[in-house]
């Protein structure tokens, strides 16, 4: 399964936003089934960050906020997201 995870970040923020981001990628990257993540700007709206990760299951990926140290650096920047649902399922029969 697949998570998108999108915020509004001002171009003059991006910066700091950017060692956050990453700190939050880096703990989430220790949790059981984590598989990869990668960060985008958006080509016509450069406020528009992206954050998507690749887990084994949805519920490795639920079970991944839970940690303390998860608590602490990654789900404050995660609470900053756009208001939308980020955990999809692969569909391989779309794709074939």
């Amino acid at each position: 399964m697949f998570v998108v995870i999108r915020f509004r970040v001002a171009e003059a923020e991006q910066a700091e936003f950017a060692v956050r981001l990453q700190a939050a990628v880096d703990v989430l990257q220790r949790q059981k089934g984590f598989v990869t993540a990668r960060a985008g700007r958006n080509v016509d709206d450069p406020e528009l960050i992206a954050l998507t990760m690749e887990w084994l299951n949805v519920g490795s990926y639920r079970r991944a906020l839970s940690p303390y140290d998860v608590k602490l650096a990654a789900v404050p920047l995660l609470s900053l997201a756009i208001d939308e649902p980020t955990a999809y399922d692969d569909l391989p029969e779309l794709l074939p």
